[in-house]
């Protein structure tokens, strides 16, 4: 098992050359610009995946390339704005509100995943595995990993801290790497910290850490949005439509039970790294098959950063004035019709 920690840690190390899948349509008969993609090979990306190979995006006339990167939501924000790439996938974080505050050129078009509001959490918090924490309470005048102080990790602890009346003031926060979360629980640099699938799941199989909560502290949070280039989108609305429909199509057959299907599970596998035994114990995230955003849960986020000083601005982002909700609901009428 412990080959399992080794391979999670190296898949998080992709770089952003290379790690691409192209779409085989010819460009001379795609009706849309080539367009390129930025996911993270987590399980939340998978309708991007299936989209991409079962041939979703070549059935709309899209030529996509998917980019794995390397970094943080602030790497997708920087190549998305400058149109280094066309859009991405990213989660919420203070990032995004200072960009779009200074007017950064980017369009917010849907949801990409949120926590589920019951049943296995897909970003735990978890203990080191012999460190006599048996719930949060016990996390006082402990050290906690989280990825950073400006993006969904450190909100999701202090939610996880509130629950049992604390707050960051009574711990102290360690930043980590995504794939130094395992080796810092393991050689017990760090008490406890924030985890995503799949590392969680590699924490709790290798013995290294367990869940001190249920999912219910941060139950509904949004996770994660897609975002274009707003240049791009202004010019090309019709093919952003395009792909926010093969994106749906692909969510709604997870749902249906893709999830099962030997064919989606390989192709999941291979974006991600993961076995296939280890993709069917994944806690996953819930996905609005509309793609709508809970903005009250954006807001309370956005207030959260400016509260512990991580934005630059004084007032409203402007976030809501960048989605393109029109553009999600026509994605939406175009798969009805396809129904």
């Amino acid at each position: 098992m412990r080959r399992l920690a080794t391979a999670l840690v190296a898949g998080l190390a992709f770089t952003l050359s290379g790690c691409g899948n192209t779409s085989s349509t010819n460009p001379e008969a795609a009706p849309f610009p080539e367009m390129s993609f930025m996911y993270s090979p987590y399980a939340d990306y998978a309708p991007f995946f299936v989209a991409q190979d079962k041939g979703y995006f070549d059935d709309v006339g899209l030529e996509i390339e998917l980019i794995a990167k390397a970094g943080s939501s602030g790497e997708t924000f920087q190549h998305v704005s400058t149109g280094n790439v066309t859009g991405g996938g990213a989660s919420w974080a203070a990032g995004l509100f200072n960009a779009t505050a200074t007017g950064a050129p980017l369009s917010i078009v849907a949801s990409v995943s949120k926590v589920p509001e019951s049943g296995p959490n897909p970003a735990p918090l978890m203990a080191r595995a012999g460190s006599n924490i048996e719930s949060a309470a016990d996390l006082e005048g402990k050290k906690i990993g989280t990825t950073g102080e400006t993006g969904f990790a450190y909100y999701s602890i202090a939610k996880a801290l509130d629950s049992v009346g604390l707050s960051l003031e009574d711990v102290e926060t360690v930043n980590l790497g995504a794939g130094d979360i395992i080796p810092s629980l393991a050689n017990g640099s760090v008490d406890a910290s924030w985890t995503i699938e799949p590392i969680a799941t590699a924490v709790a199989s290798e013995g290294i850490g367990v869940e001190i909560l249920d999912v219910d502290y941060h139950a509904g949070t949004e996770l994660g949005m897609i975002i274009f280039n707003a240049e791009f989108t202004e010019e090309n609305p019709e093919a952003v439509v395009a792909f926010l429909t093969a994106y749906l199509r692909a969510a709604q057959e997870l749902a249906d039970g893709g999830w099962d299907d030997p064919e989606i599970q390989g192709i999941i596998a291979e974006y991600t790294d993961l076995p296939v035994e280890t993709l069917t114990s994944l806690a996953l995230s819930d996905v609005d098959l509309s793609g709508a955003i809970d903005w009250e849960n954006v807001r309370e986020q956005e207030e959260f950063f400016r509260e512990h000083g991580s934005l630059e601005y004084e007032g409203d982002s402007g976030v809501e004035d960048v989605y393109r909700n029109d553009l999600r609901e026509q994605a939406v009428e175009e798969l009805a019709k396809e129904n």
